[in-house]
């Protein structure tokens, strides 16, 4: 008997840990109690007024659904006067998401970057979170985000797919699925095509958590290494003959904010390690202590290239780096191909607008 149990406790185990199955066509819409970023908490009670419900799975840091954000909102604004309602869903667990996950945006998936990213974009529809417990994605079974899950005035589900046949914003739909879906059930007829295939990014389960660990073993793995530089060598550096941007940051290990703020480039630099972007860190302390350097970069697995400036004289570096630059560490800039600094800051960066900034460089982007 305990053999049984422990069998049926293991299998039910493994199916709630596994992807869920998606709900059917012609099932009823599982009730939810979600927060909203607007501080109040949604049921599907809500929104009993409304002839039809959509419900979006959708998030921030995924590409695609960025991609739809702008017509998510379009489509809430078309229908608000005809009796349709627009709620969306973030249901990923942020610990799930690692940085390499995050290389076309600003923002992870956590409930307070929820916040702003809808400031940002003025969201004109409830935005819930599902990350803590995943109750909710468990019960409608999302596969990608964005993921569409269309009911009628008795909240049963006629339409689960995508949005449209289009993800780039800047192409034009030829099948409007979603809409097509809403104006059916408006006028009292069925849905010609009830599903669809869904295009985006996977749901974060917590179960996939252990992918962080991975990530920070193959961390701890990268050589870290720091080369001499000379003032022509330093100017050539800042020309930048690559087709990439390059984010420097001049610091020294006896400036406080330097080394507080130092992690801060590695997570940059973790996020966008496979887009057009190349941190460089350059050091001001004196050569002799290339050692200490060299220590301290070893702790923040500072792998990218990292440089200590060879000579004593700060005046030379100040000049070969920035004749604007007056000389106050830490100093950071951002040079586009063929050495236009497009950003230069003496002082602390806020990691946030940095990050910002590079998303929405052309050379970086949002979008696939």
């Amino acid at each position: 008997m305990k053999t049984l149990l422990a069998l049926l406790f293991f299998v039910s185990v493994s199916v709630f840990a596994g992807d869920p199955v998606t709900l059917a066509i012609g099932s009823k819409a599982p009730e939810f109690s979600l927060p909203g970023i607007d501080g109040k908490t949604w049921t599907l009670a809500n929104f009993s007024d409304a002839k039809v419900l959509v419900i979006v799975f959708t998030c921030n840091h995924c590409p695609t659904a960025q991609a739809y954000e702008d017509r998510l909102i379009q489509l809430t604004a078309d229908y608000a006067g005809k009796g349709v309602a627009v709620v969306a869903i973030n249901p990923n667990d942020p610990a799930a998401i690692s940085l390499s996950e995050l290389d076309y945006t600003d923002l992870s998936d956590s409930f307070e970057e929820m916040k702003l990213r809808a400031a940002t974009k003025h969201f004109n529809f409830p935005y819930l979170y599902d990350g803590a417990a995943q109750t909710v994605a468990r019960a409608y079974g999302p596969v990608a985000t964005p993921h569409v899950f269309i009911f009628d005035k008795e909240r049963m589900l006629r339409f689960q797919g995508r949005i449209d046949n289009m993800e780039k914003p800047s192409k034009t739909p030829t099948i409007r699925d979603a809409r097509n879906a809403i104006e059916s059930l408006l006028s009292q007829q069925a849905v010609a095509v009830p599903t669809t295939k869904v295009f985006g990014c996977s749901i974060k389960w917590a179960s996939k958590e252990n992918w962080i660990d991975k990530a920070k073993e193959e961390w701890a793995k990268e050589p870290v290494n720091l080369s001499m530089i000379s003032e022509p060598e330093l100017r050539n550096l800042l020309k930048n003959d690559t087709k990439k941007l390059r984010l420097i940051n001049v610091w020294a290990t006896w400036c406080g904010p330097c080394v507080k703020e130092y992690p801060d480039f590695i997570t940059i630099k973790r996020m966008y390690k496979s887009r057009n972007l190349e941190f460089i860190s350059i050091s001001a302390d004196d050569p002799a202590n290339k050692e200490k350097v060299l220590e301290f970069l070893k702790t923040q697995q500072s792998s990218n290239a990292n440089y200590l400036f060879n000579t004593d004289d700060k005046y030379q570096l100040i000049e070969a780096i920035d004749p604007n630059w007056q000389g106050a560490l830490p100093y950071t800039i951002l040079v586009e191909p063929g050495g236009k600094i497009v950003y230069a800051k003496q002082g602390p960066i806020d990691a946030a607008a940095m990050k910002t900034l590079i998303v929405e460089h052309p050379l970086i982007g949002r979008y696939f």
